[in-house]
């Protein structure tokens, strides 16, 4: 009977679940981006009217990631990069590449006919994928060529279409970027103007559109936004000279995410005290003393949390334990671990208990 009962338990369809506690334990690797604070890995969709200049700004992309230039001030994660430009022929693109620039790096690829989502598209990608393994971007232009024929443009379906492409960006770790249209229906957000039900843009990681107020205008705005980059809106001018967009204005205050003045002030007492490890109280105690703040326990918390990441660039490691029921951290500054093995990297995760 105990038998029957406990076969019949191990055959419940089970969630694969994890408790909160163990989540923010959890040493998870650091988002991926392609070009800093702007294109990260994951499925990103960027829209705009047609013959705005989008093939312009995504081809450039291409090329400099392939060359490990920087995009507007912001630094690239170098690699292979793939476009399938799928309106074009090799002659146009030609034209393109000499016009953009005097070196076409040997890292860029391009395909100019492929097959549709419904086909072989995704073991086409796959494949390339396993041939240049240094591959970070992959850019479709446009979505609609790899659309599969069947007339249905409802939620599901366009929700489905897109997911295909996310899950295999995700499983290759790389950034698939769609160049898609907008709607001629206008709209106080531009976001809301990319064409299709909002099953296209519902499952993207983000989402650009590139518009401009006047066709004949040289001027655009790129409007931004997405789970893991923040809005922002990057106002660009058309050189006609070598036929790329130059950033003339950007809505972030610090593109580059500079540390704030208390994360500043942390790096400079551990580069004074180089140690310590003792209840969180007491560290709080000797911050605000060091650094003439008065931040609470959940403050200095949140920004440890948000800017971990940096404080890691920055030599500062640190970790939470509990001893004999007391909250405690460890926290040092050592300029020599390497971040790629070291036992203190990432170890900044607090649940929601812990008083720094």
């Amino acid at each position: 009977m105990i038998k029957n009962l406990n076969l019949e338990l191990s055959s419940k369809a089970r969630f694969d679940s994890i408790d909160g506690a163990s989540l923010v334990e959890k040493d998870l690797p650091r988002k991926k981006f392609i070009i800093n604070s702007l294109l990260a890995s994951g499925l990103s969709i960027i829209a705009g009217s047609p013959k705005v200049g989008k093939s312009w700004l995504v081809l450039d992309w291409c090329v400099r990631i392939a060359k490990g230039k920087d995009v507007w001030n912001l630094h690239t994660d170098s690699g292979t990069t793939l476009y399938l430009s799928l309106e074009d022929d090799e002659s146009r693109l030609q034209d393109r590449l000499t016009a953009i620039t005097d070196e076409v790096p040997s890292d860029v690829h391009f395909v100019t006919d492929c097959s549709k989502l419904d086909e072989r598209l995704e073991e086409q990608i796959q494949t390339f994928v396993d041939e240049h393994m240094d591959t970070v971007l992959i850019i479709i232009d446009t979505f609609q060529l790899i659309r599969s024929a069947k007339n249905d443009s409802s939620y599901s379906n366009d929700y489905l279409e897109v997911q295909k492409l996310k899950k295999l960006a995700d499983e290759l770790k790389i950034a698939i970027l769609l160049v898609h249209h907008l709607r001629k229906q206008g709209d106080s957000d531009p976001i809301n103007e990319i064409s299709g039900t909002n099953g296209i843009a519902g499952c993207a990681d983000a989402l650009f559109v590139l518009k401009k107020s006047n066709r004949t205008q040289g001027n655009a705005t790129l409007f931004c936004t997405g789970r893991d980059i923040e809005d922002r809106e990057i106002e660009l001018a058309f050189s006609k000279e070598d036929c790329t967009w130059k950033m003339t204005a950007d809505s972030a205050e610090n593109p580059n995410m500079l540390l704030p003045d208390e994360m500043n002030l942390l790096i400079e007492m551990m580069k004074a005290e180089k140690y310590f490890n003792g209840s969180n109280a007491e560290f709080l105690e000797r911050y605000n003393a060091y650094s003439g703040k008065n931040l609470s326990a959940r403050i200095l918390k949140r920004m440890m949390n948000k800017w971990k990441y940096d404080l890691n660039d920055n030599h500062v490691y640190f970790k939470s334990y509990k001893e004999n029921n007391i909250r405690k951290v460890e926290i040092k500054y050592d300029f020599e671990i390497d971040n790629s093995d070291s036992e203190y990297v990432r170890y900044d995760k607090y649940d929601e208990n812990i008083a720094v």
